[in-house]
């Protein structure tokens, strides 16, 4: 894969023929390493509990409660022609299937992480959500902070090139 075809370097909206070009091929390694994690991430051999779709779509949620409609679009790719789409709007019931709690806690980490408290994980646990599940879960809300934050500095480049 090229860096020009990560999520990160395309969410930002840096091209080879911009000014902040440069900056990308100085730091290609991070991106594609960036690129490699969420793979990982949205992506894994053993998704437990949540589908490759239901991740799609919870990235998407993330970045849309975020304000990051363009990253939001690139998750849906993975997540708009299955029952998991609905997952991806804030504002809409949608759960996906996923138990509402479930829903109400990668909101709650994506937009006021350090309001979780135990109780929280233990309301996930009742709702049946096992251990794994609940570490694939926050796994996926860190690396969204990571990334949305990546492209915020990489947008921050192309405008100060500008």
């Amino acid at each position: 894969m090229s860096v020009w075809e990560t999520t990160a370097v395309r969410a930002s909206g840096i091209s080879m023929a911009s000014e902040a070009a440069s900056a990308v091929r100085a730091r290609e390694q991070v991106l594609l390493n960036s690129q490699a994690a969420e793979d990982a991430v949205l992506r894994p051999r053993d998704p437990g509990a949540y589908a490759h779709d239901i991740r799609a779509a919870l990235a998407a949620r993330i970045a849309r409660l975020n304000g990051e409609t363009e990253l939001a679009r690139f998750f849906m790719a993975d997540a708009e022609d299955s029952d998991a789409a609905g997952l991806a709007d804030p504002a809409g019931t949608g759960h996906g299937g996923l138990p509402p709690v479930v829903v109400a806690f990668m909101d709650r980490v994506a937009m006021s992480p350090r309001e979780i408290r135990a109780e929280d994980i233990e309301a996930l646990k009742t709702a049946g959500v096992a251990d794994s599940d609940i570490v694939r879960l926050c796994e996926l809300n860190a690396f969204l902070a990571y990334e949305i934050r990546l492209i915020a500095g990489l947008r921050l480049l192309r405008e100060k090139a500008a």
